[in-house]
């Protein structure tokens, strides 16, 4: 009886590690994982760091091969959710910004001075708004893990300093491909034009727009006073945090143990990504600005009374938006922010 029970018993483990090799044989060669910047920036850094532990932490079962400057999709960063749920891309470290015409939850961190600072981001994506979010992205074919960061939006322009509205007035600025962008600098008297970064730094050097609003590690990372940006206005004005992702499918092929180590993996990273796009730049430190102000930038920070007059000025957009975001996540969201 008891060789039986030890033969059914080593019997029974033996079909386990058949099952998980035959699972693991099933597994692409290769994976394909999209992000936006490259690795010359915190964003596409994280790509790589979080392919790498992947292959780290399934022993090598899970190959990821990082796809920068949205190369899956020609280019066009506002196609590269409808790329993922396709099956068109099979992992990605998105923008929320670049996600938002898919997904108009998203909009929410695009909202005029919405945040002020860097508590205010982590109290939405690591609170109850960032856990209605990853419900909603569920909902749509994608597999939700971490969250990692851009950073907080600050705007250059070639022309002179702005420390309000006026000094934007028949500005070009270069903005992401969102309607609430256009609508945002609109109001403040700028002349908006949609376009990708890859198309947008050519027309900075060539002075067919002035300016451009991205974080300040895209700022220094780009290069950017070397294409005529030499005034810069920190305003938080919005803040792009990014999510990474799988394909519900992709996801649905790997084994328990495999989804788990890629989700560690993808928190590990996200949390070092968040690290890195903030440093230099949050709290005391400021080894970035000084660093763009040795470029020749002149660099202007917003009082609080300045800041308010934009805030002002957008108002009307923040409370259009809201309605098309929804109203119940807006004002969780500014109940979160309120509490940080």
């Amino acid at each position: 009886m008891l060789r039986r029970t030890f033969m059914v018993a080593t019997a029974a483990c033996m079909m386990m590690v058949a099952g998980s090799t035959l699972a693991a044989d099933a597994y692409r060669a290769e994976y394909r994982l999209s992000t936006v910047l490259g690795t010359a920036f915190p964003w596409g850094q994280a790509g790589e760091r979080w392919a790498e532990l992947v292959k780290e932490k399934t022993q090598g079962r899970i190959n990821i091969k990082l796809y920068p400057g949205t190369s899956l999709v020609g280019g066009d960063q506002t196609r590269e959710f409808t790329a993922i749920r396709q099956g068109v891309i099979d992992l990605a470290i998105g923008s929320t910004i670049n996600w938002s015409p898919q997904v108009k939850e998203l909009n929410l961190f695009s909202l005029p001075f919405l945040m002020p600072d860097y508590k205010a981001i982590d109290s939405l994506t690591q609170g109850e708004v960032g856990k209605q979010l990853f419900k909603t992205l569920e909902q749509r074919e994608v597999v939700p893990l971490a969250w990692g960061e851009n950073g907080f939006r600050e705007m250059s322009n070639s022309k002179r300093p702005v420390s309000s509205p006026a000094d934007m007035k028949g500005f070009k600025f270069r903005v992401v491909g969102s309607p609430l962008y256009n609508e945002t600098f609109s109001a403040l008297g700028a002349n908006p034009t949609q376009m990708s970064w890859a198309d947008a730094q050519p027309a900075l050097a060539s002075g067919a727009v002035d300016g451009q609003e991205n974080p300040l590690s895209v700022f220094v990372a780009a290069k950017l006073p070397t294409v005529g940006q030499k005034y810069l206005t920190l305003w938080h004005y919005v803040a792009d945090p990014l999510i990474f992702v799988v394909n519900k499918e992709v996801w649905a092929s790997w084994t328990p143990a495999d989804r788990e180590a890629v989700k560690q993996a993808a928190l590990e990273a996200g949390k070092e990504n968040v690290e890195k796009a903030r440093k230099g730049i949050a709290a005391s430190d400021n080894a970035v600005l000084k660093q763009i102000e040795a470029a020749g930038v002149t660099v202007t920070s917003l009082t609080p009374e300045q800041r308010e007059v934009f805030v002002k000025m957008t108002r009307p957009v923040y409370e259009k938006w809201s309605k098309t975001i929804g109203a119940d996540l807006v004002k969780k969201a500014e109940g979160a922010i309120a509490q940080r």
